[in-house]
């Protein structure tokens, strides 16, 4: 991956950053990583924002625009949200709600798949976090302090259609908790849809 587009990366799964902090990242001098995102901001993929964190001059962060997050790709969207519409118009919302019925059932046999015997749940979380990872969905797990797991997934590849039908969104939580086993309990602590930048699934076990 070109330095370029490491950045754009970079500001994708990790948030807003300052150029310094980017620049260690990559490794990369602090002057040549601005150039860089300069280059972005005139193509309108990266915007800025001053934020005062301390005494002295504030500290600028980078972050991706709209058509920033729309460099990594959602999978056919107007195909999918006009796939959406024609459905409703023909079958109404019940016909719709089975299609999410039937791409529910379907995603949790792939998933109860991958996890095979796995008994720990961490090792089950990862198991789902590499099938939805392949799928496009940017996926890592990390460990909070108080025990419990975090399921990141730093892109939404379907972004168009559970923008168009929450019904999809609904349907990822359940299947989460279904897939992963009754020995826990699974919620969304950052949501897309909601304004945050990635969706983010917390997982306690009981």
């Amino acid at each position: 991956m070109i330095t370029a587009e490491r950045i754009l990366f970079l500001l994708k799964t990790c948030g807003p950053q300052t150029a310094g902090q980017l620049a260690d990242r990559l490794q990369l001098t602090s002057m040549g990583t601005r150039r860089q995102l300069e280059t972005w901001r005139k193509l309108g993929l990266v915007g800025c924002e001053d934020r005062s964190e301390k005494v002295g001059r504030p500290s600028r962060y980078w972050r991706l625009t709209e058509a920033g997050h729309a460099r990594f790709p959602d999978r056919h969207s107007e195909l999918t949200v006009q796939m959406i519409a024609d459905i409703r118009k023909l079958f109404g919302q019940s016909g719709l709600d089975k299609l999410i019925q039937a791409r529910e059932a379907q995603s949790e046999a792939h998933y109860l798949s991958t996890i095979g015997s796995a008994q720990a749940l961490i090792d089950r979380i990862e198991k789902l976090a590499d099938a939805r990872d392949v799928e496009g969905y940017m996926t890592s797990v990390t460990t909070q302090d108080d025990g419990s797991y975090l399921l990141i997934e730093d892109h939404c590849p379907i972004c168009a259609a559970a923008t168009e039908c929450q019904g999809f969104c609904r349907s990822e939580l359940a299947l989460f908790q279904t897939t992963l086993g009754s020995d826990c309990i699974v919620s969304r602590v950052e949501h897309l849809l909601s304004g945050a930048r990635r969706c983010v699934y917390q997982i306690k076990k009981i």
